[in-house]
């Protein structure tokens, strides 16, 4: 089973307007709410592929009542733990510009920690844990290094998608799969990237560090798989890029729904670039359909390595 976890989830408020004007009354022409949060997004894709899962995190008041109503229509398994707070709502505003307004998140106890530690204790070999986002600001800074190195100690495969110094503390318990972006990966290793081939050096030294899988999104560039099985490079997709929020989790829910099915690291890394270009294209997270047009369209290239 795959799990997710989701410490500081979120409603995802878009509004989309032709021009803003600070200090005056604006109308929006549309608007839309989603539940948010990287690994929420991914057990949505997950189920949009097929591949039932689990999602965990904290929600609460009536803004995490709409995330779980939400996903209980999209028939996805929840486990969550409840506080007291509302949980934040983001806005998304797509004028001219795209900008973001983030909420703060919850106050989470010590206690709902241990909950949330209790519930992973049930993991085995046998299951996947995506843990993706941002911690709230009430979680000790090493809170995610607490559940990967309980992954670590009882060889579960887990998934880190967050960035910054956070990354950085946890490739030494060895997980299963990161996924930067280049920018993220020039802020990780503190050198400038240039080129695909500054990429592919740069992911190949980090595998040093512990991940066993990593993958780099380049945008409208492609993406790269390093792994010390392989080396690959493949293509993105020509479209029209209507939506950036979730695209990256998409190719995370990508990658692990093919590797689940198949154990091949090249169709997983073909899937999750397919399934993050969808959502590039779509004004929400792919769907499996959308992800089966593009798959054709992407062309996996390994490199040999040095």
């Amino acid at each position: 089973m795959i799990y997710t976890c989701t410490l500081n989830p979120s409603i995802d408020y878009l509004v989309e307007i032709e021009e803003v004007s600070l200090g005056k009354l604006n109308r929006a022409q549309k608007t839309a709410f989603y539940p948010g949060g990287k690994g929420i997004n991914v057990s949505r894709v997950l189920k949009n592929l097929g591949v039932p899962n689990v999602a965990l995190g904290y929600v609460g008041g009536f803004t995490g009542k709409f995330i779980q109503d939400f996903l209980e229509r999209d028939g996805i398994t929840q486990d969550f733990i409840q506080h007291d707070e509302p949980t934040r709502v983001n806005v998304k505003l797509k004028a001219e510009k795209e900008t973001e307004i983030n909420g703060q998140g919850a106050n989470i106890s010590e206690d709902m920690q241990q909950q949330l530690l209790d519930k992973l204790a049930s993991l085995t070999q046998d299951d996947i844990l995506v843990v993706a986002g941002s911690l709230p600001p009430s979680l000790p800074a090493k809170f995610y290094e607490t559940i990967a190195k309980f992954c670590q100690e009882n060889n579960i495969r887990f998934v880190i998608d967050t960035g910054g110094q956070t990354l950085k503390n946890l490739l030494k318990y060895k997980p299963f799969l990161i996924k930067p972006n280049h920018h993220e990966l020039s802020d990780l290793l503190g050198v400038e990237i240039h080129s695909k081939e500054d990429v592919l050096q740069y992911a190949e030294n980090l595998l040093d560090l512990g991940p066993t899988n990593i993958l780099v999104t380049l945008g409208g560039e492609g993406a790269v798989l390093v792994s010390e099985e392989t080396i690959a490079y493949a293509n993105v997709p020509k479209g029209e890029l209507k939506n950036s929020v979730g695209a990256g989790d998409s190719t995370v829910a990508g990658y692990l729904a093919s590797f689940v099915e198949t154990g091949d690291l090249l169709h997983a890394f073909k899937t999750g670039v397919a399934c993050g270009s969808a959502t590039a294209f779509s004004e929400d997270l792919c769907t499996k359909s959308e992800m089966e047009i593009l798959l054709p369209q992407i062309a996996v290239k390994t490199i040999e390595k040095e």
